[in-house]
């Protein structure tokens, strides 16, 4: 029984080469991140086991980390190559990911959005426009075994074995084994 996960690795490994061919040449036109979003694109949108082996075995070769034993859901975007994903981490469908670390064990519910920190644009000049602004991008660190809810926006970290409530804003760090919830997103109540 152990052979079939290996054999599947395997094979989603061969085929997505084409892909990994396209990313590198991407990577050296655009940049790496630019190519890991257009490679993430691609992917996103092949269904069932097929897609969550292929995106993994592709994610695996190009993140910073990404343990091949991930699911990464239907329509799931991550746009940082820095991004660090560990064992057995589950993403849920329609998922956005900037650049994130996720512990092991950590599930993410359907549409949970981790851009690259509060500040990944900055708005403080009126006369220049938003997108002309510069960036204030920072890794938001994801403990181990935390469970976050559906549609919760994650820019600021989550301690280990932590639970967010579906429909969480975190704007402000979260400790370890806590239970919260809301906009924005406050301590209910310890785990332990």
């Amino acid at each position: 029984m152990r052979f079939i996960p290996i054999a599947a690795r395997f094979l989603a490994t061969v085929a997505i080469f084409p892909i990994l061919v396209a990313y590198w040449v991407f990577k050296a036109i655009f940049g790496a991140d630019a190519a890991v979003e257009e490679a993430s694109q691609a992917l996103a949108m092949i269904p069932g086991r097929i897609g969550v082996c292929l995106r993994a075995a592709f994610f695996s070769k190009v993140l910073s980390q990404c343990d091949p034993t991930v699911f990464i859901g239907f329509g799931a975007l991550l746009t940082k190559v820095d991004t660090r994903l560990g064992k057995h981490v589950y993403i849920g469908p329609y998922c956005q990911l900037g650049w994130v670390s996720i512990g092991p064990d950590t599930l993410l519910g359907p549409s949970v959005q981790i851009p690259s920190g509060p500040r990944a644009h900055t708005f403080d000049r009126l006369d220049t426009p938003i997108r002309n602004q510069p960036r204030e991008s920072r890794q938001v660190v994801i403990g181990g075994d935390c469970w976050i809810g559906a549609g919760s926006i994650v820019m600021a970290d989550v301690g280990d074995q932590s639970i967010l409530g579906a429909g969480s804003v975190v704007t402000k760090p979260i400790g370890d084994r806590v239970l919260a919830a809301g906009v924005p997103c406050k301590w209910l109540r310890n785990r332990e």
